[in-house]
C-alpha cells in the first residue's frame, strides 16, 4: 500500500501539469535555416496550433549538424509539453547512421505527429543529358560510366541518399557533387554543371517549365499530386523503390501522455481545415496529420530504411 501512495505522488504532478496545460508559449525548435521546407511546415504548423491551443507557438531556428543540435536540445528539455522539435526525417533516421550524436532517437523522444510528407523528384538537365524517360536515362548512364554526375544538398542527405539508393537499384556509377543546399544544386543543374538532381518538387517545379529541366521520376509509392503526368521510379521498373521524408513535431521522452495526444489531436484537426491544407500543398507537401504510434511506428521503418541508403551512398557509420 505505502508503494502504491508513492507512486501516486510521484506521478501526480505530471498528472496535473497535463490537465492544466498549456499555461504559457510553447518553443518549437527548428533545426535548420529559415525559408526551407521543414522550416515553412514548423512555421505552418506552429500558426495553428496557436488558434487551437490559445498560447503562442514560437518557432526557434537552431541549425547545425544536420539537425542534430536542435535534436540534442529538445531531447534534453524539460518533459512538460512546453519545448518541441519539428523533425525532418533526417535528424531521426539518418543522421543517427553517419555521424556521432548525443541522443537515441527512440528512447528519447516522443513522437507526436506526422504533419506531412514530400517525395522527391528526379530532374535532368535537358541539354546535357537527353533522356526522356527513366529507362532512357538508365540505357545513356550505363552507356557512360563514371561520365556523369548528380547533385547532392550535402553528404548524407535525402537527395544524396535516394540517388545513391536508386543508383544502387540500377546497377549505375556516377559522381556525387556536394553543395551546401539545394539552392545551388539547382543553379549549377539549370546552367548544365550537373547532369542531374533528387531534389524537392518546389526547387524542380519552378524549372521544369521551361525546358532546361526534365522531370523522369518520383520517388513515392504512389504518383505526386503535383506531378500527375510523372511516373515513379517503381512503376518504371523498379518495384519497391520509395523514399520521401516527412516532417512532424516530437517532444522530449517522459512528456505525459494527455499533452502529446492534445497536440496531436489539433495537428489531425489541421488535416480537415482547407486553408492548412493548402498552405501544406503550395510547397508541395502532402498532409498527413498521423497519431503519435503512427509516427513512432514510421521512424523505426526509416532507420532501416536509412541505414541502407548510407551503406548505398559508401558513407561510412560513426
Amino acid at each position: 500500500m505505502r508503494t502504491f501512495v508513492i507512486a501516486m505522488a510521484l506521478l501526480f504532478p505530471l498528472y496535473a501539469t497535463a490537465q492544466s496545460w498549456p499555461q504559457k508559449p510553447l518553443k518549437v525548435i527548428v533545426p535548420f535555416p529559415p525559408g526551407g521546407v521543414t522550416d515553412s511546415i514548423a512555421r505552418i504548423t506552429a500558426e495553428w496550433l496557436t488558434q487551437r491551443l490559445g498560447q503562442p507557438v514560437v518557432p526557434d531556428n537552431r541549425p547545425g549538424a544536420s539537425g542534430a543540435i536542435a535534436a540534442d536540445l529538445v531531447a534534453r528539455a524539460e518533459p512538460d509539453g512546453y519545448t518541441l522539435l519539428s523533425a525532418a526525417s533526417p535528424q531521426l533516421a539518418v543522421v543517427p547512421h553517419v555521424q556521432k550524436i548525443s541522443y537515441d532517437p527512440i528512447k528519447d523522444f516522443a513522437p507526436i505527429s506526422i504533419v506531412g510528407t514530400n517525395a522527391f523528384a528526379l530532374g535532368c538537365n535537358s541539354e546535357q543529358t537527353p533522356a526522356k524517360s527513366l529507362a532512357e536515362f538508365v540505357e545513356y548512364a550505363r552507356a557512360r560510366p563514371g561520365q556523369l554526375n548528380y547533385g547532392s544538398p550535402g553528404s548524407g542527405s535525402i537527395g544524396h541518399l535516394t540517388m545513391a539508393l536508386f543508383l544502387a537499384r540500377a546497377g549505375l556509377k556516377m559522381e556525387a557533387v556536394l553543395y551546401k543546399g539545394g539552392g545551388p544544386v539547382m543553379t549549377d543543374l539549370v546552367a548544365g554543371h550537373v547532369n542531374c538532381y533528387f531534389g524537392n518538387f518546389n526547387e524542380l517545379l519552378p524549372h521544369a517549365g521551361g525546358g532546361r529541366v526534365r522531370l523522369l521520376a518520383t520517388s513515392g509509392e504512389k504518383r505526386a499530386r503535383q506531378l500527375p503526368d510523372v511516373p515513379t521510379v517503381a512503376e518504371q521498373g523498379y518495384p519497391g523503390f520509395r523514399t520521401e521524408t516527412w516532417n512532424g513535431y516530437v517532444a522530449p521522452a517522459g512528456t505525459p501522455r494527455e499533452i502529446v495526444e492534445r497536440i496531436a489531436r489539433e495537428i489531425a484537426a489541421g488535416c480537415k481545415d482547407a486553408a492548412f491544407v493548402a498552405r501544406l500543398d503550395k510547397i508541395g507537401v502532402d498532409p498527413v496529420c498521423s497519431t503519435p504510434a503512427e509516427f513512432a511506428q514510421a521512424v523505426r521503418a526509416d532507420l532501416a530504411l536509412w541505414k541502407h541508403a548510407v551503406q548505398a551512398a559508401g558513407l561510412k557509420a560513426p
